[in-house]
């Protein structure tokens, strides 16, 4: 079948130049974009309550930019200069160099893993000796904890900010070819919202592994994932995608 509409669950970029208006415009189909969760910081005070003391830890575990963005902004709020000592493990490359915005990277102890958390995992575990802090949002898959309970390290998980269902109300009566989900919060956002949905003739998107198991546990077949080797960007799995469909 055909692609002549896709539903982008981000919010709309503010680029003209963005990949999205380049696909929409040379694949002829049009992208309408729709934030299905947004993520919302918790206060110091409240961190507080989960008894961690930001000192007590040599390296932080980063799974997202989400993740850099909140580490940094409790640890002002808590007026914690964080040392230039402390040790980043960053699942992605992206997520390492989104830090950036808060460090002088090359003068800091960064640690990659690869594209999966397990490829994280396996450079944590070189580091036995450090005390670890996760930042994470509310709602953080179980097996991730799991894993790292096996790697026999210190750490701790803290809680900075929150999922926050959107209100979806504006795409009851729509329909799309094509549907794009970068998070499990948005796959779980559309499901709260739509709990009776059926996915008939509508295209699944997906970003990541963890997206991609969030879409098939709740039921979705995933005919466009993302990143792979040859599909680095979602933009580009569903330009290939396209292109075969719309012969």
């Amino acid at each position: 079948m055909k692609v002549k509409t896709i539903l982008v669950s981000q919010p709309a970029p503010k680029a003209e130049g963005s990949p999205y208006h380049e696909l929409a415009q040379k694949q002829n189909v049009k992208v309408d974009f729709f934030p299905f969760s947004y993520v919302e910081g918790i206060d110091a005070s409240m961190v507080r309550k989960q008894k961690i003391d930001l000192k007590n830890y040599t390296a932080v575990i980063f799974n997202s930019k989400n993740s850099v963005d909140h580490y940094f902004r409790i640890a002002e709020e808590m007026r914690f200069k964080v040392p230039d000592d402390m040790k980043y493990f960053c699942q992605t490359e992206t997520v390492a160099f989104y830090l950036q915005k808060y460090v002088v990277y090359r003068k800091r102890k960064i640690y990659i893993g690869g594209k999966t958390f397990d490829d994280l995992l396996k450079v944590i575990k070189k580091h036995k000796t450090e005390m670890f802090l996760m930042p994470t949002s509310d709602s953080l898959r179980p097996e991730i904890s799991t894993a790292l309970d096996g790697l026999g390290i210190k750490w701790e998980r803290v809680v900075m900010y929150n999922n926050v269902n959107s209100d979806l109300t504006p795409l009851s009566d729509k329909k799309y070819d094509v549907m794009v989900f970068f998070t499990p919060a948005g796959v779980k956002s559309w499901y709260n919202a739509f709990p009776g949905y059926k996915q008939e003739d509508t295209r699944i998107a997906a970003f990541g592994l963890s997206t991609i198991k969030e879409a098939e546990a709740a039921g979705m077949v995933v005919d466009i994932k993302a990143p792979t080797p040859e599909m680095p960007s979602m933009t580009k799995a569903l330009e290939e995608y396209i292109k075969v469909a719309n012969k």
